[in-house]
């Protein structure tokens, strides 16, 4: 079975775009992911960037990174038509989500299950505020699976109504791009996923 070609599948949809820009709720992972993001897609939609992450913690960690997305925001020349929605934060929530899941490997079934915390947030709201899209930020990283992202978007779409921008934003250098904007605007840039069991293994892994 041949992949999934997502870039080619978001050009199919961004060379068929007017003038009139469409409605896109952009899920963003972070500050880093989503400047080379926001940086392309802004060409081409009329952008709400959704902060949704109850994965991440401890909350100190919360508050500086989506500081850092409105700081972005507020400084990148592509964004100043980009209006910010901050969703709710409570780790509760996302740990009686993965519960029973807390001892998978780190990009497996608890990853997924949280995609689907977050791509279901977003896919509501997007619903809800008249958006023709949404999408997220993920799949720019390399340590994301790109396919299963892809998937719970999918699904997401089919249950609210609201249809799915296919993305691998790590296509065509878009990765590097993040990493030379991040340095650009200072990003804080952090080490670790979001979540504890994310840090912990990151922390296992380089033996602190």
């Amino acid at each position: 079975m041949n992949k999934i070609n997502y870039q080619k599948e978001l050009d199919k949809i961004t060379e068929k775009i007017g003038e009139k820009k469409p409605k896109l709720f952009l899920h963003s992972c972070c500050a880093p992911c989503s400047s080379y993001v926001l940086e392309y897609l802004t060409k081409y939609f009329d952008i709400t960037l959704f902060y949704f992450n109850p994965n991440i913690s401890p909350e100190e960690e919360y508050i500086k990174r989506v500081n850092e997305v409105k700081r972005l925001v507020a400084e990148m020349p592509c964004c100043k038509d980009v209006k910010v929605i901050e969703g709710r934060y409570d780790s509760r929530e996302f740990f009686e989500y993965v519960k029973g899941l807390e001892n998978e490997r780190e990009g497996g079934a608890r990853c997924i299950k949280c995609f689907e915390l977050r791509l279901e947030e977003t896919a509501k709201l997007a619903k809800e505020n008249g958006a023709d899209y949404f999408c997220t930020t993920l799949t720019i990283s390399p340590l994301k699976n790109v396919e299963n992202l892809n998937a719970v978007g999918r699904k997401m779409a089919e249950k609210y109504g609201v249809k799915w921008l296919p993305s691998d934003f790590k296509k065509r250098e878009g990765y590097k791009r993040s990493i030379e904007l991040s340095a650009e605007y200072n990003l804080f840039r952090q080490n670790y996923c979001g979540c504890i069991f994310s840090k912990n293994a990151q922390m296992y892994k380089s033996g602190e």
